[in-house]
């Protein structure tokens, strides 16, 4: 008999908006397979889980999960940080362990584009994600397609891109709505908002705030 396939959102920044279901889960499993188990053992040393880990991040073939699986463990599957599946390589394992009938049971749990969303200001009854943009080929047919979008657009930057990314708003899109958030859910948790350009000027201003992680959402047109 299969085991179950538990996908667990973890914090993406402040360790205390774990769930405590999602703590449970992780106690009761056999094994947690987690994207960086160096990472991950901050987490489970904070909410005493002893449950061993194995790593599963891109380079991993899913047979290695699947296997366990087969065997009739129970395995949890954590991200670095949010919900596995978004944005993140868990996809393609959640998909073989669906493909073979393993049942797969979601843990709620932090998502930093909800999280981003939720205090944007910006219309939230349709929006659409697209996960960290092409660093090089089909970055400015991203921007350019961006141009006639009818509903607030969402993404991921990382802070060596974050202000060639506002540059090429401010070339496609100068007098969108643009809001910025930083660092979410830590100690320097904040929302920037206005144009790309009054973004920038705010950089020049503050350079550390360049600083970080980001979600960038883009108010429709």
């Amino acid at each position: 008999m299969n085991g179950n396939l538990f996908v667990i959102g973890t914090p993406i920044g402040n360790l205390g908006d774990m769930t405590q279901r999602g703590i449970e889960t992780l106690n009761n499993v056999d094994i947690i397979a987690a994207e960086d188990t160096r990472h991950a053992k901050k987490l489970l040393q904070r909410y005493e889980v002893l449950t061993p880990t194995v790593s599963f991040h891109q380079h991993t073939k899913p047979e290695k999960i699947l296997s366990l699986l087969g065997d009739g463990k129970n395995v949890a599957l954590i991200s670095d940080a949010g919900t596995p599946g978004i944005s993140d390589p868990g996809t393609n394992l959640i998909s073989f362990a669906i493909n073979q009938g393993i049942t797969v049971i979601p843990i709620p749990g932090p998502s930093a584009l909800i999280t981003a969303l939720c205090a944007s200001g910006l219309p939230t009854n349709h929006f659409e994600f697209f996960g960290f943009l092409p660093q090089k080929k089909g970055r400015q047919t991203f921007f350019k397609n961006l141009i006639d979008c009818k509903h607030t657009a969402i993404f991921y930057e990382s802070t060596h891109r974050i202000e060639k990314c506002l540059k090429e708003l401010d070339e496609f899109l100068p007098e969108r709505t643009i809001v910025l958030g930083r660092e979410l859910t830590k100690i320097y948790e904040e929302f920037l908002r206005g144009t790309a350009s009054e973004i920038l000027h705010t950089f020049e201003m503050f350079p550390e705030k360049k600083k970080g992680e980001f979600v960038l959402l883009v108010g429709a047109k």
